[in-house]
């Protein structure tokens, strides 16, 4: 099992940038896939990016070329960092671990973190 802690959500303006952290901790960090989605209220969990272990990165539609995912074996920490925010990126996001298969569906994670709150406001 691993423990997933995120940090870095806020208010930002459109346009603006935030940088979304995740601590792992409980089984070997470089070992695994991480993901990050998002869920509105109303809405359905949406995948938003993952990277393998190998470092094979994947991104959703909607955030391709202004989301970047990266990890740090070091740090046992994966990264979102989010540019040119718009508000429909407004959102609870959440980091996962664990992912295998198609790592674009919740399923295949077996681990989620509590989530951190992005607001972007136009």
């Amino acid at each position: 099992q691993v423990q997933l802690v995120e940090s870095g959500g806020g208010l930002v303006q459109a346009g603006g940038s935030l940088r979304l952290s995740c601590a792992a901790s409980g089984r070997t960090f470089s070992s695994y896939g991480m993901g990050w989605f998002r869920q509105a209220p109303g809405k359905e969990r949406e995948f938003v990016a993952a990277i393998r272990w190998n470092g094979i990165r994947l991104y959703g539609e909607s955030v391709k070329g202004r989301f970047t995912i990266s990890r740090d074996n070091v740090r046992n920490t994966v990264y979102l960092q989010m540019n040119s925010l718009k508000p429909e990126d407004t959102a609870l996001y959440y980091c996962a671990a664990s992912g295998a298969g198609d790592i674009t569906t919740p399923r295949a994670y077996d681990d989620w973190g509590q989530g951190t709150q992005v607001t972007v406001s136009s």
